[in-house]
């Protein structure tokens, strides 16, 4: 490891109760910053609602540490949407967001688009299928952005166990992401999630990044933050366990794909020579192809956009 890295995490690395909730409420006071927490949503009835519900309830009702909580539903066909909203959080659907610009499939697209419907100095993301959800996970990660004016972005970092077993979740990063950032950015092989679902970052940071629509958005979002800001503005804090739903092995191959992808415009800013991936599923007559395109799309820093700016003038 870096020496810069080892340094690293001893200045940039925290545990969420390093920092009280009084102590980051008054550093919110002090400063007059304001903070939205986004989930992206997409038919994730099952636990949206008791994220909803424990954000509502720890950290705007009894102190006021968010100050507004949206739900991006990316397209749900189950009550993601009805289930939030009675859970207190303001839902908006994807394609209601930049209307001209026709909306595609991923995680990446509903954070970038997000930017437009969220006003807060400070922007949480929160995935919405984790279970047993605790509020540390938003007060842990929003902490140092408030306290510390130097750090600029947060990922948590986590146990993710995997069937009972723990440390054994988190496949795609330990197979595709951990490789790629030691090897080719390895002043971030000290994030011990780098992708991660829940972080938080400034307004200021996010609306100057591209954002890949799928997958590949939080090692993009690292390794372009690292460009811009510098390691140092870059940070963690541990939050404990981390409970989600897992995905089968094919659909961990599609994200690594896509990671890869991401990983490689970074690298060479050239074009792929063939943006698909095949897989092979056991049918009636033996293995059959499946062949699923690979995510080749990025959305330009929203400082760029038209509606963007004209928000940001009102």
């Amino acid at each position: 490891m870096l020496e810069e890295v080892e340094r690293w995490l001893s200045t940039r690395s925290w545990s969420a109760n390093e920092r009280p909730l009084h102590q980051i409420l008054a550093a919110k006071q002090r400063t007059g910053q304001t903070v939205s927490v986004v989930l992206p949503a997409l038919n994730e009835e099952a636990t949206v609602g008791d994220i909803a519900a424990v954000i509502r309830h720890d950290l705007m009702r009894q102190v006021p540490l968010v100050d507004e909580l949206v739900v991006v539903d990316s397209g749900s066909t189950d009550r993601t949407s009805e289930v939030a909203a009675a859970a207190g959080a303001r839902v908006v659907h994807r394609d209601g967001i930049l209307p001209r610009l026709p909306a595609v499939p991923g995680k990446g697209e509903v954070l970038w688009r997000s930017l437009l419907v969220t006003r807060g100095d400070i922007v949480c993301f929160v995935d919405a299928d984790l279970r047993d959800f605790s509020s540390d996970f938003v007060s842990g990660i929003v902490g140092p952005l408030l306290t510390d004016p130097d750090v600029d972005l947060v990922k948590a970092m986590y146990d993710r166990p995997l069937a009972g077993a723990a440390g054994q979740g988190g496949r795609v990063t330990e197979l595709m992401a951990r490789p790629l950032l030691n090897m080719h950015w390895p002043q971030l092989a000290g994030f011990v999630q780098p992708l991660g679902g829940e972080y938080a970052a400034r307004r200021s940071l996010l609306e100057q990044l591209p954002f890949p629509v799928g997958y590949g958005v939080e090692l993009g979002m690292l390794v372009d933050a690292l460009h811009l800001a510098g390691l140092d503005a870059l940070a963690q804090v541990d939050v404990g366990v981390r409970k989600h739903r897992h995905q089968d092995g094919q659909a961990l191959g599609r994200m690594a794909a896509a990671i890869y992808r991401t990983a490689q415009l970074r690298l060479a800013r050239g074009h792929l020579i063939r943006p698909s991936l095949t897989q092979f599923e056991r049918g009636a007559d033996g293995f059959e192809p499946r062949t699923y395109s690979v995510d080749t799309e990025e959305r330009p820093p929203m400082v760029e956009i038209a509606e963007y700016q004209a928000r940001k003038a009102a």
